[in-house]
């Protein structure tokens, strides 16, 4: 994946800018979900910005693959105009519909057709089913819209192929989910149970491949790094809304440079080697591939640049959904916390989130839907052990919920040696999806990683069973 320099002269950064190539979403280590409790209900005149934005459907046509015919419109979302897209096998009989959902495209008004990268794509069509997306009807992080959106659409697409195109195709027999970053925390969520019983369209989904999933957790990591910055660099007395104008002496104060841009792999002194280890932490422990996702520019200032905004997530909520009231920060690894931790823990500032930040509401799923682990088909994940910005430990939550739940037999995960977000060769795509079409049709169970063993996760070959090939420039498997 290309990364771009990191330089201070474009500081500060900003939200919107940096989350065009990917999505918000991922685990840093936290519990709070600023959902108040199961009983709890939003009223129904609690409002946010997202509620008063308005979104633009942008038609682009899908080119068929040879021995199949797409379509694409426009249909009614939750918040306005959504745009569809389908692809149909020339066979096809109705026997299969897997909906791909898109990432974050960031904060514009303008609402494009979504079409999958072509190894998705290709994958599905080759075993036989169709693929239909919709853009959503709203931009932002709405996994909301995201959901309810994507549900209508596969309940309804029939229906809107036929008043738009005066074609009828048999009804779908089996319904499918998959997609990447903000579009994994749709699918996860999807066949999450809290989110099939309160959703407008409920669909039965028989399965999720959901990529590089981010979920609620992601705004702990975004809220967390920063802050870890700032105590460690000696500015954690400073207003966290003045982050952006600090970073520059922050970074200076705490890694050696390269002409304008920090080596992140060169800390200056205890401080700075105390923030990689802390991040390694908090994105999911040791493993291989984390220093070489660490230094990559682009996914450093994807989540610098949140740094100092709300916790409202740029109006997706309506109050601080943040909180880290009760997360304890580590550089190392042994079962206590040394004398330096627990002062450093004594010294951060704590914030503590609205607890009705994120309430279940009567007209829908969450304003930020829930991935609790809580499923009863099966599901793979992948994900890149090096993914600095929707980290790995979003899939340690995860496991971690589906054991709760009682259903961890029915999640299989696959960690990829790679540093980028989403960074999938198409051997890997194709293989996956392959794998779990046989998992979700033949009860054929294909094998993952063991992903919460911390022995198992550190060892320098972690991750090489399903990593095809190996990248360029990271170590090779095997090697030890």
């Amino acid at each position: 994946m290309r990364t771009t320099p990191f330089s201070l002269a474009v500081l500060p950064l900003t939200l919107s800018a940096l989350l065009l190539s990917g999505c918000l979403g991922g685990g840093g280590g936290g519990s709070n979900n600023s959902g108040g409790s199961d009983d709890d209900v939003a009223p129904p005149d609690m409002t946010r910005e997202q509620d008063e934005r308005v979104f633009a459907p942008m038609v682009v046509s899908v080119t068929a693959r040879a021995g199949s015919s797409a379509y694409v419109g426009t249909y009614d979302g939750l918040q306005g105009e959504a745009v569809y897209a389908i692809e149909v096998p020339d066979a096809w009989d109705g026997d299969g519909l897997i909906m791909y959902t898109h990432g974050y495209r960031g904060t514009g008004a303008g609402l494009p057709t979504s079409i999958p990268r072509d190894a998705w794509r290709d994958a599905v069509l080759a075993a036989g089913y169709a693929w239909a997306s919709s853009s959503y009807s709203a931009n932002y992080y709405d996994v909301r819209a995201g959901i309810e959106d994507t549900n209508k659409l596969a309940l309804n697409i029939v229906d809107y192929l036929e008043a738009d195109h005066g074609v009828r195709l048999a009804e779908p027999g089996q319904y499918l989910i998959s997609g990447e970053s903000l579009g994994g925390h749709v699918a996860a969520a999807a066949v999450d149970r809290e989110n099939m019983e309160r959703t407008l369209n409920k669909v039965p989904y028989a399965g999720a491949m959901p990529m590089c999933q981010a979920e609620q957790n992601q705004f702990q990591w975004l809220g967390d790094y920063p802050r870890v910055m700032m105590e460690l660099s000696g500015y954690g007395d400073a207003d966290y809304s003045d982050f952006q104008d600090l970073l520059p002496q922050m970074l200076g104060t705490l890694f050696n440079f390269n002409g304008t841009s920090p080596d992140w792999l060169s800390p200056r002194g205890v401080a700075g080697e105390r923030l990689i280890a802390v991040a390694r932490n908090l994105t999911g422990g040791e493993r291989p591939i984390f220093e070489e996702g660490f230094a990559v520019d682009m996914w450093q200032g994807a989540v610098l640049g949140t740094g100092g905004s709300e916790g409202d997530i740029e109006g997706i909520l309506a109050r601080n959904g943040y909180g880290n009231e009760d997360q304890v920060y580590r550089w190392t690894s042994d079962s206590e916390p040394t004398g330096d931790e627990l002062t450093f823990n004594e010294n951060i500032p704590r914030v503590s989130a609205d607890e009705d930040a994120n309430l279940m509401r009567e007209d829908g799923v969450r304003w930020i839907p829930l991935i609790q682990g809580d499923f009863d088909v099966p599901v793979l994940t992948l994900h890149t052990l090096g993914d600095f910005y929707v980290p790995f430990r979003h899939q340690q939550l995860y496991r971690e919920g589906a054991e709760e739940n009682g259903n961890e037999d029915l999640l299989v995960q696959r960690a990829i040696r790679a540093t980028g977000h989403c960074e999938f060769s198409n051997q890997e795509i194709t293989r996956a999806m392959n794998d779990w079409l046989d998992w979700v049709n033949d009860d054929d169970k294909p094998a993952g990683d063991e992903v919460l063993d911390p022995a198992a996760v550190a060892d320098a070959d972690y991750g090489c069973t399903f990593t095809s090939p190996q990248r360029p420039g990271l170590p090779a498997c095997g090697a030890n």
